[in-house]
């Protein structure tokens, strides 16, 4: 079976759709091919609460935000650590571009298309404590209004408009097995037609085969996604020397089509893989009550004033706090020589300052229903927060301190909390409570905190002791290790074409989107400062369209 186009786009995810979007703006003529049913268009960045990364925006100025270019390329160059003077070449080229796109054409691109975002602005990856070093100086995340699917939708009905013109095809349960490499130049791909598939989106799905296919074009683009589905690679790319030894046991924040399988594939054509040691991956994850792919697990995105412990009850060190520092805080968790640890908190807490990821556990803001979000400002858990309350086995919720660590003890029965250590972190965190002055960091990064007015009204609760009975009942989470992000990947210039191991171009091929590291081989060097996933899919996608669009022009 052949099929003669302009482009191939393997990968119908965010970024594929993007570059399929830019390359029918020119009239090109794209097949696009994905392991995947149609149920699946958009891939991972449907599941994702939407969060964009914009550089003086005017949201920020309404916030009373002071952003710049300088800032953001300081707080970017800081997270990101690179030094690797082969590696890093493309990555900080990219890292650059990306910085000055999101201060500037990025919003008026995505507003185009019809894309709207939140008015206030969430303030992640706060940091490890240096003005320097990793972290987001000020706030930068914006949601999207519709989270994940509006981002998908903004690129996914222009490109249908383009199918019904007749410039895509889609080749959905298309598993490409092979790149057709031709006098140094990718002419095309090979693979396994797998068998129709009717499962809703997310649902792993069979790799029954139903015969083969062959498919042959001027350029191809891979846009396939990274690894965080497939725990065998991620072990296998585990940073051992830098975080300490891959944990025994992780949960899946991504959908088990996140395979990783097109970079061996891109790899043994002859493509460049970089960094392929850099990876994210959360600390704050949860099973998912009510789940859709195999181990499907969810990340709290947490305020700052739950009591962090590890799984021997001891709280963690400095500046160890929620939603500072994500691989410093792996790290020393991997170095405990345990894969949990706990959040001890109060339900004023868990009311105001818990948010879960993911665009269905956000229905409100899913579905733009401005009634629904304000009711986050009464009292009382979010809908989806308090179904984990209620089903989550990760959940313990108990009148009193001694029978909160009762129930801790009974969830990790080989890792018991002794009582006595609890209490003591627990007291010396509320005697810090008491004055207005302190010297618990992790206070002085709540008041910080609340000093952003958004902050103060949405997302941060008023201090108050753990153990005060106003405040209770006493909730403990357990939180596990999560699968997320893959941040080195296929090596590409600022077009998003592959480069050889050689640094020489690879003819006709391209990548964009997680399977190149977000743009490079590693845009976001060792951390990230969050929100920059999908405007990484988005920026490396339009790149690549837009290059190839010129070069068959």
């Amino acid at each position: 079976m052949s099929e003669d186009a302009d482009v191939i786009v393997v990968g119908a995810g965010l970024a594929g759709l993007v570059a399929t979007y830019e390359l029918t703006r020119a009239g090109r003529r794209v097949v696009v091919v994905d392991q995947e049913s149609e149920a699946n268009l958009g891939g991972q960045a449907f599941w994702s609460l939407g969060g964009l990364f914009f550089v003086d925006s005017p949201e920020q100025r309404r916030m009373g935000i002071k952003d710049s270019v300088d800032l953001a390329m300081s707080d970017w160059l800081g997270s990101a650590g690179f030094d690797r003077e082969r590696e890093d070449r493309w990555p900080r080229k990219w890292a650059e571009a990306y910085v000055h796109f999101a201060a500037g054409e990025k919003r008026a691109y995505l507003q185009r298309l019809g894309l709207r975002v939140m008015p206030t602005v969430g303030w992640a990856e706060r940091g490890a404590g240096t003005a320097g070093g990793h972290g987001n100086s000020v706030p930068r995340f914006h949601i999207t209004w519709g989270t994940g699917p509006e981002a998908v939708r903004v690129f996914r009905e222009p490109v249908l408009a383009a199918a019904a013109r007749g410039l895509v095809t889609f080749r959905h349960r298309h598993r490409v097995d092979g790149l057709i490499v031709e006098n140094g130049a990718a002419v095309g791909v090979r693979g396994t037609v797998l068998e129709v598939s009717d499962l809703p989106r997310g649902v792993a799905s069979s790799r029954e085969p139903a015969g083969e296919f062959e498919f042959r074009a001027q350029a191809v683009v891979v846009t396939s996604g990274g690894i965080g589905g497939n725990q065998e690679l991620v072990r296998g790319n585990w940073p051992a020397g830098r975080l300490g030894p891959a944990p025994a046991s992780m949960i899946t924040g991504v959908p088990a089509y996140v395979d990783g399988r097109m970079l061996g594939i891109t790899e043994r054509a002859g493509g460049s893989i970089i960094n392929r040691d850099r990876m994210w991956h959360y600390t704050e994850g949860i099973r998912n009550w009510d789940p859709i792919w195999p181990d499907h697990a969810i990340r709290i995105i947490p305020g700052p004033s739950s009591l962090w412990l590890d799984a021997t009850g001891r709280r963690l060190p400095v500046p160890l706090f929620p939603g500072h520092d994500t691989l410093a805080t792996l790290k020393h968790i991997v170095g405990t020589g345990h894969d949990h640890t706990w959040f001890v908190l109060t339900r004023a807490i868990v009311e105001k300052e818990f948010a879960l990821s993911g665009s269905e556990q956000n229905p409100d803001i899913t579905g733009k229903d401005l009634k629904l979000v304000l009711s986050r400002a009464k009292k009382g858990a979010p809908g989806p927060v308090q179904a984990f309350l209620d089903h989550g086995e990760d959940f313990v919720v108990r009148p009193n301190l001694k029978e909160l660590v009762k129930g801790m003890n009974a969830l990790t029965p080989d890792c018991e909390l002794d009582y006595a250590q609890v209490e003591r972190e627990v007291l010396a965190r509320d005697s810090a409570v008491d004055n207005a002055y302190t010297k618990d960091f992790q206070l002085m990064s709540v008041v910080n905190a609340r000093a952003y007015w958004p902050d103060r009204l949405t997302r941060v609760a008023k201090p108050h002791r753990l153990l005060d009975p106003e405040q209770g009942p006493l909730i403990a989470v357990r939180l596990h290790l999560l699968t997320r992000k893959t941040l080195g990947g296929l090596e590409t210039t600022l077009n998003s074409q592959v480069v050889r191991p050689d640094g020489s171009v690879f003819d006709g091929l391209y990548a964009a989107g997680e399977v190149a590291g977000f743009g490079g081989g590693g845009v976001h060097g060792y951390n990230a400062l969050e929100g920059t996933f999908l405007g990484g899919c988005v920026f490396s996608g339009r790149a690549a369209g837009l290059a190839i669009a010129r070069r068959l022009a």
